[in-house]
C-alpha cells in the first residue's frame, strides 16, 4: 500500500524523491493551470486537513490568549471603577466635614 506522507512525516527523506509543490510560472494562464493539475482532489483535501490539524493548536492558543486579554481588560476596567467610586465617597465625606466646619465657624 503506497500512501502519501504528511507534512511532518514525508514518505521519503531524500529531497530529490519528494513530491514538492511545483513553482508557478508567471507566464502560465489560469486555463493551463487546470489542465496541468497533478494529484487528485482527495490527496489535496487530505493534505489540507493535515495542515489544518497542525495549525489547530496555534489557533487555539491564539483564541485562548485573546480571551485572556479581554478578561484582563475587563478586570482593569472594574478596578478603575471601584477605585473611582471609593475616591468619590472620600471626596463627599471631606466636603461634608468642610461644610460642618464652616457652619460651626459661622455659628460662633
Amino acid at each position: 500500500m503506497n500512501t502519501a506522507g504528511t507534512i511532518d512525516r514525508p514518505t521519503t527523506r531524500d529531497p530529490q524523491q519528494r513530491h514538492l509543490p511545483k513553482q508557478q510560472d508567471p507566464t502560465m494562464t489560469s486555463a493551463s493551470d487546470t489542465t496541468n493539475h497533478t494529484g487528485t482532489d482527495a490527496e489535496t483535501a487530505r493534505q489540507n486537513r493535515t495542515r489544518q490539524m497542525q495549525l489547530m493548536p496555534e489557533s487555539l492558543a491564539r483564541a485562548h490568549m485573546n480571551d485572556r486579554l479581554h478578561q484582563a481588560e475587563a478586570e482593569r476596567k472594574a478596578l478603575r471603577i471601584t477605585s473611582a467610586r471609593r475616591l468619590q465617597r472620600r471626596a463627599e465625606r471631606a466636603s461634608l466635614r468642610a461644610r460642618r466646619a464652616l457652619a460651626m465657624a459661622v455659628m460662633q
